[in-house]
């Protein structure tokens, strides 16, 4: 049986030469025998969250914008929470990362305060199909290292892939020295 990756972080490799996970860093919310499904953490966009979804913009964190969270339904909203206290592990995603929690925008903003920190929007998704992400594993496209909470909300997506690999043991931390682009080395 395969490693399953949910509350994990996907890294893109240089390797990886896809334009839409160019050092990209995924949460991996959902990875079974039916594929596996992410957003991405680091694609901070221009659009406000106060422009998109009304009444959240008191619960979002810094930066206040909406995240491309993957090219899958780029119309489709993900909201991830970070809860004031531990969540029980029904109503968390992943045991992995115990007070971030998929949050219903649907509800109301106000009562949504008592119980949430804060809230980062993701317009879109990555997904993958049975036995995708294995194989781009596998053919080194990614990293799978642990996730902290604080990536999920992270005040600097612009250098997220970097800090995480940065804190990674041994050789795995020198990829983050790794140039945007090799050939002007």
């Amino acid at each position: 049986m395969y490693d399953w990756q949910t509350g994990r972080l996907l890294v893109a490799t240089p390797a990886l030469e896809d334009a839409n996970f160019t050092r990209s860093v995924i949460l991996v919310l959902d990875h079974d025998d039916d594929g596996a499904l992410g957003v991405v953490l680091n694609r901070a966009s221009d659009l406000t969250v106060d422009e998109t979804v009304v009444g959240w913009g008191d619960l979002v964190g810094v930066p206040p914008v909406v995240f491309g969270g993957g090219p899958v339904e780029p119309t489709a909203v993900v909201a991830l929470g970070r809860a004031r206290v531990a969540v029980p592990g029904d109503q968390g995603f992943s045991d992995r990362l115990d007070r971030v929690q998929l949050v219903d925008l649907g509800d109301d903003p106000a009562l949504a305060a008592a119980h949430l920190e804060r809230v980062r929007v993701f317009a879109g998704y990555a997904g993958w199909g049975p036995g995708q992400l294995e194989g781009e594993i596998d053919a080194g496209a990614w990293f799978t290292v642990d996730a902290e909470p604080g990536d999920v909300f992270t005040h600097d997506p612009d250098r997220l892939w970097q800090s995480v690999l940065r804190r990674q043991p041994d050789e795995l931390a020198l990829f983050a020295t790794f140039p945007a682009d090799p050939s002007l080395n």
